[in-house]
């Protein structure tokens, strides 16, 4: 082997393959029910409370419970209609409703919500990514923080949106920023990186771009969502 001949490059291993339709859906379902279970189970265990005769001591508490659960449940299933789901036909989206429905989800965060979106109605492409960005800069702040939540029309009729989520040990999950680059999940959690593939997927199929930063104590969001 002639000496001077440049040594061969060290095999690397592929990216992660993207899932295909049938498996992101899967996983979104598995996503939606791990959200949902944990208000709904506490609802059955204020119930179970009410009709234990050695617990009537703790019915005020049960109730408390059931209806603080209740609230979490409606609040979560209102939320995810638009942010995962079809939501009728609605093709525009009032911002109000979209603040309404983010705010209602943080009341069950630790973070804060500063909602700062110009425009008084947008499309549903950009409907989903303020909501799913929303609650992505909440998950970003898991002892709190605020989030900040902003969009503008552009001069072609799109939206331009920034989120930060700014606070003491904010951070982003290596599978969130994969979901989002359009990697598949490797070793991460399903549950989180099959939301930043959602968006990377629905903000792809209308031509739009979008990417996450991470500095420190700051996770920054962007999106252009065209018209």
């Amino acid at each position: 082997m002639d000496a001077d001949a440049p040594a061969p490059a060290e095999p690397t291993a592929p990216p992660p393959k993207a899932p295909r339709t049938a498996e992101v859906a899967a996983y979104l379902a598995a996503r939606m029910c791990h959200d949902f279970i944990s208000p709904a189970s506490a609802i059955v265990s204020g119930l179970d409370l009410l009709d234990d005769p050695s617990a009537q001591d703790m019915k005020e508490e049960a109730m408390g419970l059931i209806q603080g659960s209740a609230r979490k449940l409606a609040d979560l299933l209102s939320f995810s209609r638009v942010a995962f789901g079809a939501s009728a036909s609605a093709e525009t989206f009032d911002a109000r409703e979209l603040a309404k429905l983010a705010g209602g989800l943080f009341t069950h965060m630790r973070a804060e919500l500063d909602w700062q979106v110009e425009p008084a109605g947008v499309n549903k492409p950009a409907a989903r990514t303020l909501l799913n960005l929303a609650q992505m800069a909440g998950a970003a702040l898991p002892i709190g923080g605020v989030a900040r939540i902003r969009a503008v029309a552009d001069a072609g009729g799109g939206v331009a949106i920034a989120v930060e989520a700014t606070g003491p040990k904010a951070r982003l999950r290596p599978e969130v920023l994969a979901g989002l680059r359009g990697d598949g999940p490797g070793e991460g959690l399903h549950g989180h990186w099959v939301q930043a593939y959602y968006v990377h997927l629905f903000v792809g199929d209308v031509g739009g771009r979008i990417f996450a930063d991470v500095t420190e104590e700051k996770v920054t969001f962007a999106a252009t969502i065209p018209a």
